[in-house]
């Protein structure tokens, strides 16, 4: 009967390594498919990143085409006024000039209008 009880023991000690075996291959199964887990959600938001920055690109080149299409149009139309200005400028140049000497050189002197008249008194008439 010593024989019996031990190999009772035996058997349950065996069963308590298998069942140990199992636990440690389901940890290591839990522990490798978390692994998995990461390593594809890493690979998706890799995918969806490049689509984003694709798509972003794409829509960047749409609007900065219609950007430097109208920076086109501003520098021609600021062509146009300015050489506009510019004969205006050179048109009227020696007419302006001649005004300006003339107010200038040509002096008529003139009581200003709200002087009144007899309030010009010399000291012999206070």
């Amino acid at each position: 009967m010593a024989a019996h009880p031990s190999q009772g023991i035996q058997t349950l000690l065996e069963a308590e390594k298998e069942a140990a075996k199992i636990v440690q291959q389901a940890r290591q199964y839990r522990v490798q498919r978390l692994k998995d887990g990461r390593s594809e959600a890493t690979r998706e938001i890799e995918v969806y990143r490049r689509a984003k920055e694709d798509e972003f690109k794409a829509f960047e080149a749409s609007y900065a085409g219609s950007i430097s299409n109208a920076e086109v149009a501003v520098e021609k139309e600021t062509d146009v006024k300015l050489q506009s200005i510019t004969e205006t400028f050179e048109a009227q140049k020696d007419q302006v000039l001649r005004k300006l000497l003339d107010r200038v050189v040509l002096i008529k002197p003139e009581l200003h209008r709200n002087l009144k008249k007899g309030s010009l008194r010399g000291p012999e008439e206070q």
